[in-house]
């Protein structure tokens, strides 16, 4: 099983590789459709990390690949800039996922 980096930027990239994980750049829609396509083929591929910033460039697109059981995992990432998305992002999850608020 492998990972892989879909990026929009160098330093996340090159951090992902002192790691192991190796990763492409990604400008525009049409570069994270292409990049995920590639991955989602790759039989020996277990987990797609995207930033989230690419990650808001295709999201219906991601929810196809999540529904999917023979596809990889996809996990969406902070980059370097830090994380996006709101503080209490997990609890409104959990709460709209099975209505439980925590």
């Amino acid at each position: 099983m492998r990972f892989f980096l879909i990026s929009d930027n160098i330093d996340t990239v090159t951090g992902m590789r002192l790691s192991g994980i190796s990763g492409v750049i990604a400008h525009n829609r049409e570069d994270v459709l292409r990049e995920l396509e590639s991955a989602c083929e790759d039989q020996e591929m277990g987990i797609i990390l995207i930033t989230e910033v690419l990650a808001e460039l295709v999201p219906d697109e991601l929810k196809e690949i999540r529904l999917d059981s023979s596809k990889p995992i996809i996990t969406i990432i902070p980059d370097r800039h830090g994380e996006r998305r709101p503080k209490d992002y997990i609890t409104n999850y959990i709460k709209e996922s099975i209505g439980i608020k925590i």
